[in-house]
């Protein structure tokens, strides 16, 4: 695929669906073919995915991305105090972009990155999405991860993190290099989580968690690369496998076997990934022709 047109990028105000303001992107694509949405990662703004929303653009998606509550530009004062559920971004602020960009002129598709895997599954309509390719989606439970990963971040969970969260009230990640500052919720609820093998789908408290998750159709294709640390590919199954009605297809990424480079947790969305850009896109218009020929 080869850049034809530049987009034009709209900046937009949204609503949430408990009137919660949010900030988002509209990248408009010259000769729009379909409608892509972008689902995410944790403490990832939106600017993070600028470079594949233009290229997505270009090539005839017109793209949609959004900052949660309490991230980039959605951010109002500070984290101290405030209050929210992790899933609100599902729940709330990924539904609220679906509406906006969803029309019944154009299928409408959703490309994930590691929490977007699971917001899929959380989202109040779905069934709008035509197909859903997510990056680095993993369960988060520290036992999928390599022996040295796996001791960092207990350090972070039990040590690190407890001592930044008791001084400034929220988790600062900013002052470890690690992304956003993320809401109290979110920390509480994120560590929680990661105790378990199967994430939110083995805490007892998390009810109607399976029923939600296999009641999704849509087809799915989940890319994991090899040296991704926080999501390899056995934490991808430990979670995809909840997903379990859909048309689904697991995806390992060698990086280095197909000339990649290092691409961890986070070069999923750095240019020198274009080839796997390419791919989604692709896999994208193929669903575009199945519909159009049934």
């Amino acid at each position: 695929m080869k850049p034809e047109h530049a987009p034009h990028r709209e900046e937009l105000s949204l609503n949430a669906g408990d009137g919660y303001p949010l900030r988002a992107t509209l990248y408009h694509a010259a000769e729009p073919r379909a409608r892509l949405l972008i689902g995410g990662a944790t403490g990832v703004p939106q600017g993070f995915y600028r470079r594949f929303a233009e290229y997505a653009a270009r090539q005839g998606f017109t793209t949609l991305s959004v900052d949660y509550r309490g991230i980039g530009q959605s951010k109002q004062g500070s984290l101290r105090g405030f209050k929210m559920q992790y899933l609100d971004w599902a729940w709330h602020d990924l539904a609220a972009a679906l509406d906006h960009l969803h029309q019944p002129d154009l299928p409408t598709y959703m490309i994930g990155h590691s929490f977007g895997g699971h917001a899929f599954g959380l989202l109040p309509r779905h069934e709008r999405v035509a197909g859903f390719f997510t990056f680095g989606t993993g369960a988060g439970w520290h036992g999928w991860m390599p022996l040295v990963e796996r001791l960092r971040v207990q350090l972070m969970w039990n040590l690190i993190g407890p001592l930044i969260v008791k001084r400034k009230g929220y988790l600062a990640w900013s002052k470890l290099g690690m992304g956003e500052d993320l809401p109290l919720g979110v920390y509480q609820q994120w560590k929680h989580w990661c105790r378990f093998p199967r994430y939110f789908f083995d805490d007892p408290e998390q009810t109607g968690m399976a029923e939600r998750f296999a009641s999704v159709r849509t087809p799915i294709v989940a890319a994991n690369a090899l040296d991704d640390l926080w999501a390899p590919p056995a934490s991808r199954d430990a979670f995809m496998a909840h997903y379990r009605n859909a048309p689904y297809q697991p995806r390992t990424i060698d990086s280095r076997a197909e000339g990649l480079g290092a691409i961890g947790h986070m070069g999923y969305f750095r240019s020198s990934s274009q080839p796997l850009w390419d791919e989604a896109l692709s896999w994208f218009i193929s669903l575009s022709s199945q519909r159009q020929v049934a």
